[in-house]
């Protein structure tokens, strides 16, 4: 008997590869004796080929024992944000560029998923952020973080001027085009390439990285990940916030974002193998200049 019993599929489906993988994968699961679901999006694009029927992510969210996604981190940011909330594990299968959060490759997915299928498997939480946009005395947007937050220049490019400040300590005053916070699972997004440092999942932190600062002496710092953290904008003709590259808002002179660790979490499932340093090793090529001089040699 799986360990799972009722499992939703998740794809963006830009490709026909990741449509043949969803039908396959939806074949797979009803043979081992699992009840399908199929997020409704996905369902519509896919067809009535598949047998299955759609599923909004609140009926996932609260009937799901686990949820497949197929594609890239892109695919996979989305399905887990719109499952914040409640408790369905999300394991995926990459069909992306990278994959730093869908484990299983393309090749190996009917054995990762049997594996994960039989019990085999890790469980890790990742923490998030709750974001809050404040205006004068009111909200003007709440957004979850589960990569990074980011406040940044707009259309026009004019630098901008903000403040930082950790648990109501003044940090700096800075100008440049923005700041991004990242959780340790952002690290490896947006955060790495504007050179911050790499969080491994289970350090309780957050990386506070400037964009482009106009100063030499601004670096990245890393914080705690209990520290509220609160960004003003101070001058800006142009300035807009920016969520995992989801949600987003025009900010104005004044305007303060507000960031603290959420009480929800987000839970992957790593098939057996799985290891974080394997990951980093193969996804950003580390020794890679190494393996071709023992080749030569």
């Amino acid at each position: 008997m799986p360990s799972f019993r009722r499992i939703a599929l998740i794809g963006k489906l830009h490709s026909p590869e990741i449509a043949a993988s969803l039908r396959e994968l939806s074949a797979l699961l009803r043979e081992r004796g699992c009840e399908v679901l199929v997020e409704r999006e996905t369902a519509a694009t896919l067809g009535t080929s598949a047998g299955v029927r759609g599923s909004d992510y609140k009926t996932i969210s609260e009937s799901a024992d686990l949820a497949i996604v197929v594609g890239g981190d892109g695919t996979m940011l989305a399905a887990a944000r719109n499952l914040v909330g409640g408790k369905v594990p999300l394991v995926g299968v990459n069909q992306g560029r990278l994959g730093f959060m869908t484990d299983i490759g393309h090749d190996d997915m009917r054995a990762g998923v049997g594996a994960v299928l039989e019990g085999r498997y890790t469980l890790e939480e990742r923490s998030l952020l709750d974001a809050e946009i404040v205006r004068g005395t009111k909200t003007i947007l709440r957004s979850i973080v589960l990569n990074e937050a980011v406040v940044g220049r707009g259309a026009q490019g004019r630098l901008i001027e903000f403040g930082l400040a950790i648990d109501g300590e003044f940090v700096y005053q800075l100008r440049g085009d923005g700041v991004i916070v990242a959780t340790p699972t952002g690290s490896t997004a947006y955060a790495l390439s504007a050179q911050g440092p790499i969080l491994h999942p289970a350090l309780p932190a957050l990386a506070l990285v400037p964009l482009n600062p106009h100063t030499l002496s601004a670096r990245p710092v890393s914080v705690s990940d209990r520290s509220v953290i609160e960004i003003s904008l101070l001058h800006a003709l142009d300035a807009r916030a920016h969520f995992d590259g989801f949600a987003s808002t025009d900010m104005a002179e004044g305007d303060r974002l507000v960031l603290r660790r959420s009480a929800d979490v987000v839970r992957f499932i790593h098939p057996p193998g799985y290891r974080y340093f394997a990951t980093l090793r193969e996804k950003l090529r580390w020794s890679a200049t190494l393996d071709k001089a023992r080749d030569a040699g």
